[in-house]
């Protein structure tokens, strides 16, 4: 019976570990959109545009400490994103050991309630969306995370040049597009296409360090 006890008194715990794990991960995603809407109102500049002119001299439209600032905090709030989903996976193991050990000593059964979110690790991020793109039709929207794209997912992900490559493949082709937006999964059909724009999707990803 002491035994049955200790298990009880360990699982709201270890619940209550994932949901302040699942918060701190959703207000670090909330602080990098942040920065990317402040770097899309310096001329859109994203990550990587660069802030000198033609002529080599710092640009005159975009106020260069705030967005070298903005850069400089995504960088470190992608960082602390990995580690918080290094975290939340490990509570979730944690969790579900748990309740199987709980399982396995209750004769009773008792149905184990578990946190319903489990979402893949994101490997790119968009940060910019041009009105009237095939992206921006397609529902696209900047601080979206990518964990899917046609056949590139987390797993086989290694450089944005398979993303490019499986966009250059199709063309006039519907593409499935897996992303996390505000904690929760959704998807999207994007189809690459020619518009008056350049490129074929009208939108600009960066790499998330993992």
């Amino acid at each position: 019976m002491k035994m049955t006890e200790e298990n009880n008194a360990v699982k709201p715990n270890v619940t209550e570990d994932v949901r302040l794990l699942i918060k701190r991960k959703e207000d670090i995603e909330e602080q990098i959109k942040a920065y990317y809407d402040m770097l899309q109102t310096q001329a859109g500049v994203g990550m990587d545009a660069p802030l000198v002119d033609m002529e080599g001299f710092p640009r005159a439209d975009v106020d260069l400490y705030k967005v070298r600032t903005a850069r400089h905090n995504i960088f470190c709030l992608q960082n602390d994103h990995k580690a918080i989903m290094v975290e939340i996976e490990e509570a979730l193991h944690k969790l579900h050991a748990t309740a199987r050990v709980k399982h396995g000593k209750d004769e009773t059964k008792m149905e184990v309630t578990e946190p319903t979110v489990s979402l893949p690790a994101p490997f790119a991020l968009v940060d910019a969306v041009t009105q009237g793109s095939p992206a921006f039709q397609a529902g696209l929207r900047v601080g979206d995370e990518i964990i899917e794209f046609g056949s590139i997912n987390t797993q086989n992900f290694r450089n944005l040049r398979d993303v490019a490559s499986v966009v250059q493949h199709s063309e006039g082709k519907s593409l499935r597009v897996g992303v996390i937006r505000s904690g929760q999964e959704v998807h999207l059909n994007l189809t690459p296409k020619q518009w008056s724009g350049r490129g074929l999707l009208g939108c600009n990803l960066v790499p998330l360090h993992r």
